[in-house]
């Protein structure tokens, strides 16, 4: 067996961000599925601060995206589908005929989540409306909750739509201010790739291959959890044939992780572009930011989302964005967007221990505010507690 490769923690950041398009400056011509099949898949979700995740992620690569060209690649073009990988997103569709993998693990989940509606009356009668009336949003239907009043509680036909969207037994067709609507996959999934039968080894290789492409190097257990659409067994035993290239990685500590590259990794690494010293503002539920062990272990950047944390528990805030700058992660803010007032208010500011924050580094930061302003239509920023730089 060939001795691991050894990759510093400098090219490890860089792999990183490069593979997952953070690494250019975010201007020039836009692609917008172009960046979405670079990253893989984009978190959608439902909290909007400022702008909502997914269009965040993508305007972090590419700042002349704005918020109204995601859902036409979804609605009319067909070129994304949305379902869950760690939680909801939208995939690249290429990604389909592997993905029946998905919808297969989530049917075992959903059985024991939704017990009460699996194979019920009420299914199949949602199911005949959208057949009949086409694509239809979970208000169209009412049913009232037959459960005790938790905050989680949902009413019958929710969880049945819950059920048969994780199965793929729906699909989601558009979102209309981010209300799902649901139809039939035949009528969202294109033939050829609906129709397309792939064995369930070659599932999971579609999976894993593109998971430690779309990484360049990880553990096994960061190759898994990209997609989270196999097990640790399935994914170590994939592994013992996937002939990828093993390497040492050096980590911000200076400790040292063994590892997997991609085939092409010594490739990679010799046209490693240096990133871009612009500083942003990244989302919380970047795919860079998520996995927040592999965060921490090539950055040293220890980082957790405290919205679900009691406010008197929280150290930092309500929803708190990385600082990137270059390849280090050099502080973090927390933001609201007032977008009826046009403003834009920095609520809370915390640089990293051990960085400096001179003159120069606030000007990045300020212009970075006054950009991210923009993007949703706020024209004035303002700050709740004046930073001082002594």
């Amino acid at each position: 067996m060939r001795a691991p490769l050894r990759i510093s923690n400098k090219q490890a950041r860089w792999l990183w961000l490069a593979s997952q398009g953070l690494s250019e400056t975010p201007t020039g011509p836009l692609d917008v599925y172009g960046m979405i099949q670079q990253i893989g898949f984009v978190q959608l979700d439902t909290i909007q601060t400022v702008s909502r995740a997914h269009h965040h992620i993508l305007w972090s690569r590419n700042q002349n995206y704005r918020e109204k060209m995601l859902n036409p690649l979804l609605a009319k073009d067909r070129l994304i589908f949305e379902h869950f990988t760690h939680d909801a997103s939208v995939i690249p569709m290429q990604a389909l005929p592997a993905w029946r993998r998905q919808f297969r693990r989530m049917q075992a989940k959903a059985n024991n989540w939704y017990t009460e509606v699996s194979g019920s009356d009420l299914m199949q009668d949602i199911k005949a409306r959208i057949a009949a009336e086409g694509a239809l949003s979970t208000h169209a239907f009412d049913t009232k909750n037959d459960r005790p009043k938790e905050m989680w509680a949902r009413p019958p036909h929710k969880r049945a739509l819950d059920y048969m969207w994780l199965t793929g037994e729906l699909a989601t067709c558009f979102r209309k201010d981010f209300t799902k609507f649901y139809n039939l996959p035949e009528r969202v999934f294109p033939d050829h790739l609906r129709n397309r039968v792939l064995s369930e080894d070659a599932e999971l290789d579609w999976l894993l291959t593109s998971a430690i492409d779309h990484i360049a190097v990880g553990t096994p257990g960061e190759i898994q959890r990209f997609w989270d659409a196999s097990s640790s067994i399935e994914t170590k035993a994939w592994l013992t044939g996937a002939n990828l290239v093993p390497v040492e990685i050096e980590n911000a500590d200076k400790t040292r992780t063994l590892a997997y590259g991609a085939k092409d990794i010594e490739v990679r690494l010799a046209n490693l572009p240096a990133p871009s010293s612009r500083l942003r503002i990244i989302n919380p539920f970047d795919p860079v930011t998520r996995d927040r062990n592999r965060l921490s272990r090539l950055f040293g950047f220890d980082y957790r989302i405290e919205m679900f944390v009691p406010a008197a528990k929280r150290i930092w805030g309500y929803y708190v964005y990385p600082i990137l700058e270059g390849d280090r992660f050099v502080g973090r803010i927390e933001v609201k967007a007032n977008r009826a007032a046009s403003e834009l208010t920095v609520i809370g500011f915390w640089p990293e221990p051990g960085v400096k924050w001179p003159a120069s580094r606030q000007a990045k930061l300020d212009a970075e505010l006054d950009r991210l302003g923009r993007f949703v239509g706020c024209h004035q920023v303002t700050w709740q507690s004046p930073f001082s730089l002594a």
